[in-house]
């Protein structure tokens, strides 16, 4: 996808603003298509009417955060326990946002209230691509392409709760959905040997905490104790020990002056 944004950075001045960054856009557009229609289909199946649908489209907008609310709720999870599941899972969007913050500097606070709502993984992705290699992209365009994808993303859903009303769904696949989500973005963020320590970490205190409390609020505590250990040993390997073999990638063990140079960057 990375190609489609850098083929083209002069803007034909004879086109129309809102359609060229349409076409920025349609790449994005499109592959929510049918990850928003299976979104709106298993959101159905959890109980949802195409209103409830569509809203919780427009005011989330995170596929990976309906997908978990659409689990949960089918294994009758307590709202407390989904909320703070939320809450910790959005709160990348912090230090996402924060990256963006340089190119929007001089911007309104009602125009940051509006960008930060509607900013999500992948419109985030375009957007500091274009902000990088187009020295003409500004906060307005940009503000253009999270509209287009969330107004993707919202028909998407609505139109997959539309399509799940008329079929009947076995809710087992909703878990297998979830699953598989997040297994897809563990293994895309492994990245050395002390990250593979932390996952097989988290999935036993996991395990523990929820047969502990007998809820879905173990996945919350598990998540806080873990990330503290991981960032605490983190901290204390690339400070004491930066050729530690920990720091080593999986991918084969690389150069140790490699890892330490990547962990260093992140």
């Amino acid at each position: 996808m990375e190609e489609l944004f850098l083929t083209k950075q002069v803007r034909n001045p004879n086109e129309p603003l809102w359609l060229s960054t349409l076409r920025v856009a349609m790449p994005l557009n499109l592959s929510y298509i049918p990850i928003g229609l299976a979104c709106g289909i298993l959101l159905h199946a959890a109980g949802f009417n195409t209103l409830l649908t569509a809203l919780v489209s427009i005011f989330i907008f995170s596929g990976g955060a309906q997908f978990m609310i659409a689990s949960m709720l089918t294994i009758n999870a307590p709202l407390l326990s989904i909320v703070l599941m939320l809450f910790f899972l959005e709160l990348r969007y912090a230090l996402l946002g924060s990256s963006l913050s340089r190119y929007l500097q001089g911007q309104p606070h009602r125009f940051i209230f509006a960008f930060s709502l509607s900013m999500n993984d992948e419109n985030y992705a375009v957007n500091y691509l274009k902000f990088a290699t187009d020295k003409k992209w500004d906060g307005h365009q940009a503000l253009m392409v999270e509209h287009y994808s969330l107004l993707f993303w919202t028909v998407s859903n609505v139109v997959g709760s539309l399509v799940g009303s008329a079929l009947k769904i076995n809710l087992s696949i909703v878990n297998f959905a979830l699953t598989a989500l997040f297994l897809y973005m563990i293994v895309m963020q492994i990245k050395s040997r002390l990250t593979v320590l932390i996952c097989v970490l988290s999935g036993f205190l996991a395990a523990f905490f929820m047969i502990l409390t007998k809820s879905t609020l173990g996945l919350v505590i598990s998540t806080l104790i873990a990330s503290f250990i991981g960032f605490a040993l983190e901290h204390y390997i690339t400070t004491h020990t930066p050729k530690s073999r920990w720091l080593w990638k999986v991918r084969g063990p690389g150069s140790r002056e490699d890892a330490v140079e990547e962990t260093d960057s992140n």
